[in-house]
């Protein structure tokens, strides 16, 4: 009997605390997500100024040498 007494308080909310609802793996999910979006935000900002920022830093580096 103290055994199915001690079975009945404890275990419940152990199982509970243990494998209950947990929002950790919903906010690694949520920053995973946010990462993906700023990285593909920044290779879209790169392939669109790309050829705008080399010639900008070749006109630079040209007037750099001219000096």
């Amino acid at each position: 009997m103290i055994i199915v007494s001690f079975w009945n308080d404890h275990v419940p909310s152990y199982v509970r605390a243990r494998f209950g609802r947990s929002e950790r793996g919903a906010a690694l999910v949520e920053y995973a997500l946010l990462l993906a979006l700023i990285a593909v935000v920044c290779i879209v900002a790169l392939s669109a100024l790309g050829d705008e920022a080399s010639s900008k830093f070749d006109q630079i580096g040209d007037s750099i040498a001219a000096s």
